[in-house]
């Protein structure tokens, strides 16, 4: 059993997003760091079952948040969820995560250790419900508005048509949320909900930087990260990370490396470990 404290709607420690929404929860049970309730933060939502492109993104997303002084909300779900917190705690970050179960009863079992690593880094983990109530499937649907309340924006990395981030989409317009989306192949499954939420108004996800300049904060130059790079190495990687993965011919255009210069470059990289590629983008490796 997991040591809880309960807040409800009318103290002074529930955040002020959150109160706001639509359909506020009448109280939160918290584990953690109930300080972050009333931190900045952004909400990254996705598929469970992703692409290793949704991975990649959804890892490079939560380590430049939490990079830059953010703290990732996430559902603590399988897939997008997972990694969006995965990359912030990598960067040591703060994550919060907002469950449609009671937190003694955490859904799904196999996130629970991902759960427990955000407590020790300073986490929080946030419930509407109490901590002994099983999670019912129509708690995940209500729960996601809470991601959504807590959050500044929302971003939504892989969705297919029946994915539950767009009920989280929905809820982020509702209450007046900046929704980003991350632009996807048209022949994905798992991209078309992110391709309509971007027809329908969505703002599309191309460099990460530009969404954290957009809610007002300071991306933050950081190291790279392998000191193993050369000098050359490391402009790739700041091509790679500024656009959140890119083709070879954008490495070239943004370095001026010439093709086999670029070309030699990457693959000493990818021996490293630095970046990875996949489906004709090079991205940040893990």
């Amino acid at each position: 059993m997991i040591n809880t404290v309960k807040i409800d709607i009318n103290s002074a420690e529930y955040p002020p997003r959150l109160r706001e929404i639509p359909d506020p929860p009448r109280q939160l049970y918290c584990t953690g760091n109930t300080g972050l309730l009333n931190e900045r933060s952004i909400g990254v939502v996705g598929a469970r079952k992703n692409t290793v492109y949704g991975k990649n993104v959804a890892l490079m997303i939560g380590r430049r948040l939490a990079e830059s002084g953010l703290t990732v909300t996430s559902g603590l779900a399988l897939g997008i969820d997972g990694y969006s917190h995965e990359g912030a705690l990598e960067a040591d970050g703060k994550v919060i995560g907002v469950l449609g179960s009671g937190i003694d009863h955490m859904t799904p079992q196999r996130n629970r250790g991902l759960m427990m690593k955000g407590l020790k880094n300073g986490g929080l983990v946030v419930s509407e419900y109490p901590p002994e109530e099983a999670g019912f499937k129509g708690n995940f649907p209500a729960r996601n508005r809470i991601i959504s309340g807590l959050s500044e924006a929302l971003v939504v990395v892989e969705a297919g048509l029946d994915s539950g981030s767009l009920i989280t989409a929905k809820h982020a317009t509702e209450q007046g949320r900046t929704v980003y989306a991350v632009p996807g192949n048209i022949n994905s499954q798992t991209s078309i909900g992110c391709n309509l939420l971007i027809r329908d108004g969505a703002v599309p996800l191309i460099i990460i930087d530009d969404m954290i300049r957009d809610i007002g904060a300071t991306p933050v130059k950081t190291s790279a990260a392998n000191s193993n790079m050369d000098s050359d190495e490391q402009k790739v990687f700041d091509v790679v990370r500024e656009m959140s993965g890119a083709t070879m011919q954008e490495i070239i255009n943004k370095t001026g490396f010439s093709p086999g210069t670029a070309n030699s470059l990457v693959t000493v990289m990818e021996i490293k470990g630095i970046v990875e590629s996949y489906a004709g983008r090079i991205y940040i490796s893990r």
